[in-house]
């Protein structure tokens, strides 16, 4: 983080005076995200939505360890929306899934990487429509 927010100065002080600093400010104050309390209920939820919308246990979903290869493309399925729609980080992410957020980000990857088939794609799009219309109005979409 130190070369980062030193690089951060470097070009702020390139920029000129009304930047200055602006950079330096953002690096040491990001954003905030929803709270971990609000992250676990939206992806609790999103467990809940993606287990009715494939016809999968959600209690199956939660159950720690490895599952059958359907189960888990519907655990990467929520794992992706979760991050990609609602905005939550990797770490939230993993931990309300009981997985960690190397998991997530394999996840993640994997479901861009499938999107390229235009059948699955359109799956992916109606489960992230369905994310916004249940989750949108606490997130302030």
């Amino acid at each position: 983080m130190r070369r980062i927010s030193t690089k951060a100065a470097e070009y702020s002080d390139l920029l000129g005076s009304p930047w200055r600093g602006i950079t330096e400010t953002a690096f040491k104050n990001p954003p905030a995200g929803p709270s971990d309390e609000l992250a676990l209920e939206l992806c609790e939820g999103m467990i809940d939505v993606t287990a009715a919308l494939f016809n999968v246990s959600s209690k199956e979903i939660r159950k720690p360890g490895r599952a059958t290869l359907g189960v888990s493309r519907v655990r990467q399925v929520a794992m992706y929306v979760a991050h990609v729609v609602l905005r939550l980080n990797m770490t939230d992410i993993g931990r309300a899934f009981g997985r960690d957020r190397t998991t997530v980000i394999y996840a993640c990857h994997l479901i861009e990487d499938l999107r390229d088939d235009e059948d699955f794609d359109r799956i992916i799009t109606m489960t992230e429509r369905v994310a916004i219309a249940a989750f949108g109005s606490r997130l302030g979409f």
